[in-house]
């Protein structure tokens, strides 16, 4: 399965957003409102509003620090991040079994992103569910952690059975559509950098990031 976990907000970052979503009277909506045909009668979770002022500016703190973490634009190459939002799954709340749109309003889905902002501790269940094949694998992160995987999967996230479930989720529109073609930038990326890492610039390692360049440049757009 093709995926990356990774910490993204620090503890001040999260200690802001968790006083910040206490407050009781929160634009929240019913998640229905965003969903396609099919999702729509899968989807019962809440969603705060786009157009508030506090989704917009934490959406932009965490827009920004997925476009500047090193790691995550080497495995997403990411060329816009868009439909974000944050949602709350409270007892008896679940998402059943879909899969993204293909093609938004905001743009093309090529991955799909859940940023886990309430401590796993505080809540029973609600794990995000992620199908390939024949297998399944159940993410429930860390507080700050985010999980981002190719929108191709067939996904849900399991009922909360106590406790209160807060995450921010989003899309990447990649330069490079192809899964095995980000995985394999990916894994030249790492490498070069490693190599530049142990033992500095030389011949080879120039012509391992020319690959690279070109290889981009030939199957991105």
């Amino acid at each position: 399965m093709n995926y990356l976990t990774h910490p993204l907000l620090n503890h001040k970052e999260l200690k802001l957003i968790e006083e910040t979503f206490k407050k009781k009277e929160l634009p929240w909506e019913d998640g229905k409102k965003t969903a396609g045909s099919h999702a729509s009668k899968e989807k019962n979770n809440l969603q705060m509003s786009r157009n508030s002022e506090i989704s917009k500016k934490y959406s932009a703190l965490i827009t920004r620090k997925l476009i500047c973490d090193p790691l995550i634009k080497s495995f997403s190459l990411p060329k816009k991040i868009h439909g974000t939002m944050f949602t709350k799954s409270m007892e008896g709340m679940k998402y059943g079994r879909h899969i993204d749109n293909a093609f938004m309003p905001s743009g093309r889905a090529d991955l799909s992103f859940t940023l886990f902002l309430s401590c796993k501790e505080n809540y029973e269940g609600g794990e995000l569910c992620i199908e390939n094949l024949n297998s399944e694998k159940y993410f429930k992160l860390n507080q700050g952690e985010i999980i981002i995987y190719p929108s191709t999967y067939l996904h849900s996230v399991k009922e909360v059975i106590s406790g209160e479930r807060l995450v921010f989720v989003g899309w990447i529109e990649s330069y490079v559509k192809s899964i095995e073609g980000r995985e394999n930038l990916f894994d030249l990326d790492a490498g070069a950098r490693s190599l530049l890492s142990r033992h500095g610039r030389s011949d080879e390692l120039d012509l391992i990031f020319k690959s690279y360049s070109n290889l981009l440049r030939l199957i991105g757009e």
